[in-house]
């Protein structure tokens, strides 16, 4: 007689495909109107100078320009430099 119930088939283990966060424009780089730099889950960089904060906290370009990274009260920021 068995003294441990045995495991059954789990019905957790749903493949489902990633949601493609992370980092689209790196530091320097050319941006465009609109132009996607990052999607993320939660406000984990911040938007700075001409960037806007979609509903799903992606930061976007609000101008044309190049993408900048900063530090303020300990976050980092993302700017977009117009040229």
């Amino acid at each position: 007689m068995a003294h441990v119930k045995s495991g059954g088939a789990t019905r957790q283990a749903s493949k489902r495909p990633g949601k493609r966060r992370g980092l689209k424009k790196a530091g320097g780089e050319k941006i465009t109107t609109g132009q996607i730099i990052i999607r993320q889950k939660g406000m984990v960089y911040k938007a700075g100078k001409n960037v806007g904060i979609g509903r799903d906290h992606t930061l976007f370009a609000l101008t044309n320009g190049l993408v900048q990274f900063g530090k303020r009260f300990g976050k980092t920021v993302v700017h977009v430099l117009s040229t």
